[in-house]
């Protein structure tokens, strides 16, 4: 990925008021520093699904934590209170599960020697030498009571369940590692292998949303890793993903043409190459097929954050690649992305999970420790996708954040100096109005010594040039802020139900001014340009200059509304 000085980055961040993607790149607050054959039932056509509802997501918390509302089965047993937690630089008191279930604390060390603090959960029926698994979940701030109704439920199926703090070190919403986010997962690793009531043969990893990215990575660095589950997992790079959710939710709220297909991407593909989307392009595949344990991938069919209907495919096909067919695919219905259930086409996460889910999970470990291991399969409904993902390649240079900063430049000083220029003027000839109201005093009317006559006043230029100018001007400024902050709005919160306004010709109705403001200020560049060439002679420097500077801007400006869709039909 391109990279720009960093002054830039800070200019653009601005800009573009700190947007992020990702599938929900909020920052976190935690951490203490130290499709192949069987998959062909299940991946119906585009034209064949269907969805249904929208929200936002990216969030804000959104989509990347499957934390919810805890259900009432296990609300009840916890409402007792809490007790003093002994973890360091914590100071919160401990988890607290059902009394069916028992939890312990944990601290180890993660990636560069991070150090992290965990619960262990487990039967408090269960036998010794168990199933462990630790919880690796999605994207954003990581306490890890945004897994505890996953933890309950994986741990009344006889697993004991490890689940841990997510880094805030080297952890934020335009910097992050995989490579650390695995090293710390595989530190969760060996903390529950040393635990006395675990096999430490039998201890895999769980990764939901991010960590669908994240879990590979630390089962191809380690064989300790027994085996891997995934759920609403991404078989594609975290922008072109990202995209794809914004887009799709826009789309089901009835937009369609420029702003769905040529700006919104080209917003996160400026935003990734000013370094301010982490991991952008990091590709699953290689990583993928270098996967040799079983897996178990969970999808719900209302995921509307991941594209459910190419991203299996996409997985089990690089983990065939690498010689791996121990997979089980399994779609869920009435589920969205976390596999909780959704009353309206995902959209509302429910804090139950989706009937069957819980029980698949023990099963499956259960087998894949006992040495039977499944052969590829695939089963459950189709999944709901009616918009294909596209890619989102890095910028050309003439398209980058560099060059983006460069323009907005220009526009600041073309349009913005325009007014401001008009404003000094204005000031000086209110002062020289004073200096000679002055001179009427009869001080000032007493005989003076003869001086040079003042030097001629610079000729201004015509009403008519001057009309067209004023909308170059404001509709320039107007056209650019308005712009960048109805994509930022939508950014920050598109990724299930977006909130474009009302939506007129498939447009939303803001986006449609815009686009007209647009128009109206190409025009009133051409008129500018034509009357100040007609009137070149008879106007002063400064005015040539004002006037010159306005109508450059308006030229940059047209091919750039051009390249962000504000001139497309």
């Amino acid at each position: 990925m391109n990279r720009i000085h960093a002054a830039a980055v800070a200019a653009l961040s601005t800009v573009t008021l700190t947007i992020a993607p990702a599938i929900s790149l909020a920052p976190p607050t935690t951490g203490t520093p130290a499709l192949t054959g069987p998959l062909a039932a299940a991946t119906p056509s585009a034209a064949a699904a269907s969805a249904r509802g929208a929200d936002a997501d990216l969030g804000r918390a959104p989509g990347d934590s499957p934390h919810a509302p805890l259900s009432p089965a296990v609300a009840g047993p916890l409402a007792s209170g809490r007790g003093d937690r002994g973890d360091v630089g914590r100071g919160v008191s401990p988890l607290v599960v059902p009394g069916d279930l028992v939890s312990r604390e944990v601290s180890f060390s993660g990636g560069g020697g991070l150090m992290l603090q965990g619960s262990v959960v487990r039967s408090r029926e269960a036998a010794d030498a168990q199933p462990g698994m630790v919880l690796v979940h999605g994207a954003g701030s990581g306490p890890r009571e945004k897994v505890l109704e996953e933890a309950i439920a994986f741990a009344r199926q006889g697993i004991t369940v490890l689940v841990y703090d997510k880094r805030s070190v080297g952890y934020s919403l335009f910097r992050r590692s995989y490579g650390d986010l695995a090293d710390d997962a595989l530190g969760g690793v060996g903390a529950l292998r040393r635990q006395p009531d675990v096999d430490p043969a039998k201890v895999g990893i769980w990764g939901f949303s991010e960590g669908g990215w994240v879990a590979p990575v630390a089962a191809a660095k380690s064989p300790d890793v027994a085996f891997l589950i995934l759920v609403g997992a991404n078989g594609l790079a975290p922008l072109r993903q990202q995209t794809w959710a914004v887009a799709a939710a826009l789309r089901k709220s009835g937009v369609s043409g420029p702003l769905v297909d040529v700006s919104v991407p080209k917003l996160y593909r400026v935003i990734a190459d000013g370094g301010m989307f982490p991991e952008p392009y990091f590709d699953p595949a290689p990583v993928a097929a270098r996967v040799k344990q079983p897996v178990l991938g969970v999808w719900g069919v209302h995921d509307l954050l991941t594209p459910p209907r190419e991203s299996p495919p996409r997985l089990a096909e690089a983990l065939e690649q690498g010689g791996n067919r121990s997979y089980t695919f399994r779609f869920f219905p009435d589920a969205d992305h976390a596999a909780h259930l959704s009353p309206d086409g995902g959209v509302t996460r429910l804090p139950d999970l989706a009937p069957g889910y819980a029980d698949l999970v023990g099963s499956w470990v259960a087998d894949v420790t006992s040495g039977r291991v499944p052969t590829a399969s695939v089963s459950g409904p189709a999944p709901v996708q009616p918009d294909d993902t596209v890619p989102v390649p890095p910028p050309a240079w003439w398209e980058s954040a560099g060059m983006q900063l460069a323009a907005l430049s220009l526009f600041l000083v073309a349009f913005g100096g325009y007014p401001v220029a008009a404003l000094t003027r204005r000031l000086r000839r209110l002062s020289r109005r004073g200096t000679a109201t002055a001179s009427t005093t009869p001080a000032a009317m007493a005989p003076r010594a003869p001086t040079a006559p003042p030097a001629p006043a610079a000729f201004a230029a015509p009403a008519a040039c001057l009309r067209p100018a004023r909308v170059v001007s404001a509709g320039g400024l107007v056209t650019i802020a308005g712009a960048f902050v109805f994509l930022a709005y939508q950014i920050m919160i598109g990724g299930k139900l977006a909130a474009p306004g009302p939506v007129v010709a498939d447009r939303p109705l803001v986006w449609l001014a815009l686009q007209a403001l647009t128009a109206a200020t190409a025009v009133a560049t051409a008129l500018t340009a034509t009357r100040l060439a007609r009137s070149w002679r008879s106007i002063g420097v400064g005015e040539r200059f004002r006037l010159g500077l306005l109508v450059a801007g308006g030229v940059v400006f047209v091919p750039w509304a051009l390249s962000w869709g504000l001139l497309l039909p």
